[in-house]
């Protein structure tokens, strides 16, 4: 069912849905039976909630579906995202992130993100970062930098970065990184 719950309309349709069902399975003919009525309304709550069980249980399935590919598309990007806490603490990374840095998952997270930076542009990191996560806004901003490799080699990279509040209020900093080395290499001059 692909119906959105909208509320006191949604449940309406249930209820009448419910009643017609009940209607089908019920003896024809008006009761006036106080007991028959109580019975009557128990079985149509009962329909309900096994309508409402139904399709919860049909979101849940589209809800685990939707999970599984977005984590397939997270983990299998062709770059590397990484969030950083507000400390510049990496609190998390997908697979293709690990990749390019050549270091473990396990390794990474929980670390500073700017134990990552070259040397030559750990100044111009920390400006950058303080004046990001001190900013209101939420727009997107990219740059190069120079980056560590875990045998100790420099790429250059790209990154987009953005900023976002998590659940909790606290600031986080969203990046999307890409090694574009190659590219420079190839640029003239």
């Amino acid at each position: 069912m692909n119906q959105k719950w909208d509320g006191i309309e949604r449940r309406k349709s249930l209820r009448a849905k419910a009643e017609a069902m009940v209607a089908s399975l019920s003896p024809q003919g008006p009761s006036n039976k106080h007991t028959e009525v109580l019975l009557h309304e128990l079985l149509v709550h009962k329909v309900e909630l096994e309508m409402q069980n139904e399709e919860l249980r049909n979101t849940h399935i589209a809800l685990a579906q939707a999970l599984e590919r977005y984590a397939d598309l997270y983990e299998f990007a062709p770059v590397g995202y990484i969030s950083i806490d507000q400390d510049d603490t990496i609190s998390e990374i997908n697979l293709a992130g690990t990749s390019i840095l050549g270091i473990e998952r396990s390794k990474l997270t929980h670390s500073r993100f700017s134990k990552l930076i070259a040397p030559q542009d750990s100044d111009d990191w920390y400006r950058w970062f303080h004046k990001m996560m001190a900013s209101a806004t939420t727009e997107t901003h990219s740059f190069g930098i120079h980056m560590l490799r875990a045998d100790g080699s420099v790429f250059n990279a790209h990154l987009d970065c953005l900023r976002r509040e998590s659940t909790d209020s606290q600031s986080a900093l969203r990046i999307a990184f890409t090694d574009i080395s190659q590219t420079k290499r190839a640029e003239p001059g």
